[in-house]
């Protein structure tokens, strides 16, 4: 394992870090890499889905504060640095049909001002990999959607000296990668290990209506079991999102170490060849004073492209 590289990890609100890829974060850094988290917006319109929160005047007099307190006691726990890109949340519009967008919200932005401030932090942090959401953004929301678009576009920007001149010297991460969370796969391996345990299974319900929404090709698997419970742990600190009696801690730890002791992320472009099955986010980019040699040098060519076409959906 690679010691002493730079990752960053760039999601659109807080607790999203923590659902998605946060053993691999904690895990990175007990190992003594940097771990840098960007959370695009401050999840100002999140509604409280913990019961036993709702209704609680401090929380409603200031959400965003709230939400950045409950970041910071997540970023504690993941060992992680973090910072704001400063746009505002979209929320989750509902309705047949969708009501329109707020005005001023993340989603809506122009990309090339969020394309910038990415840059910005690229810049300044110096990654030498990134990880986002696909396509899909995940699950269809406007700003996991944009996330996906603004993540890419930066990816693509930060090493070109001509592309925004002002926002520091060009950098190059060499890898971009997304999360693959919920794979069909690991729903239904952990489904069955619960019934196979006589366990009610959370997940009944979502196989029954599993709707594809694209094809998925994972590529890298982090074995992170160890950091399991730390993951939860930075979960259950965004307190007015996660009911600590709910859905996302019904499967007991010890069977997610079994079952699935690895996150999966799937590679979307790198300048370095993708040998799959990776276990390392840094496989192949030698030493950190090798891999920034590679970031600076002006003269990569892509090695793989990973990337779907919008209209491929999951195979079941």
């Amino acid at each position: 394992m690679s010691r002493g590289m730079r990752l960053m990890a760039v999601h659109a609100h807080p607790d999203d870090e923590s659902s998605k890829g946060s053993a691999t974060t904690a895990k990175y850094v007990a190992e003594g890499n940097r771990v840098m988290v960007v959370s695009c917006t401050g999840g100002e319109r999140g509604d409280i889905l913990n019961e036993k929160l709702k209704g609680d005047p401090e929380i409603e007099r200031d959400m965003v504060a709230y939400r950045r307190r409950e970041m910071k006691a997540a970023q504690e726990i993941l060992g992680c640095e973090h910072t704001w890109l400063g746009f505002v949340d979209s929320g989750l519009p509902e309705g047949d049909p969708l009501p329109p967008l707020p005005e001023g919200c993340f989603a809506l932005e122009d990309l090339e001002v969020t394309t910038e401030a990415l840059v910005r932090v690229i810049r300044e942090f110096r990654p030498h990999v990134m990880t986002t959401y696909d396509e899909k953004g995940g699950y269809p929301h406007p700003d996991h959607i944009m996330c996906h678009r603004v993540s890419m576009a930066a990816f693509e920007a930060a090493g070109d000296p001509e592309r925004y001149p002002e926002a520091g010297q060009p950098w190059q991460p060499l890898k971009i990668y997304y999360n693959s969370g919920h794979r069909l796969e690991r729903l239904t391996a952990i489904h069955d290990a619960m019934v196979a345990e006589g366990l009610e299974s959370p997940y009944t319900d979502w196989l029954a209506n599993w709707k594809p929404r694209r094809k998925n090709h994972t590529t890298t698997e982090i074995e992170c079991a160890d950091y399991f419970e730390t993951r939860d742990k930075a979960l259950l600190a965004h307190a007015t999102q996660v009911d600590p009696d709910g859905f996302w801690f019904r499967v007991p730890v010890r069977l997610q170490q079994q079952v699935w002791p690895h996150e999966d992320f799937e590679a979307a472009l790198s300048y370095v060849p993708i040998h799959e099955v990776e276990d390392d986010l840094f496989a192949g980019l030698g030493t950190a004073a090798e891999a920034d040699v590679l970031a600076t040098s002006g003269d990569l060519t892509l090695a793989y492209d990973g990337r779907l076409p919008e209209d491929i959906e999951e195979t079941a």
